[in-house]
């Protein structure tokens, strides 16, 4: 039994949202930790700081990513 929303199978849904979702929510990670940064006046290095210790976590998806496709072509 193949069900389909609007023309689309569950695995092509659920591959579009892992890909584009996540992103979507990384950039927007990303805005909140450089809203953090700047409403907290932490300069250079306090930018720096809180995005590798508040971003270190997307590099891991993000090289998973770029793994996946290295290794696709």
């Amino acid at each position: 039994m193949n069900v389909t929303v609007f023309g689309f199978t569950e695995a092509q849904i659920s591959g579009f949202f892992l890909t584009f979702g996540v992103g979507a929510f990384i950039a927007y990670m990303l805005f909140i930790i450089l809203q953090l940064a700047w409403e907290s006046k932490a300069g250079k290095l306090g930018t720096f700081v809180l995005l590798l210790a508040l971003g270190f976590g997307t590099t891991g998806y993000i090289a998973k990513q770029v793994i996946q496709w290295w290794l696709s072509k």
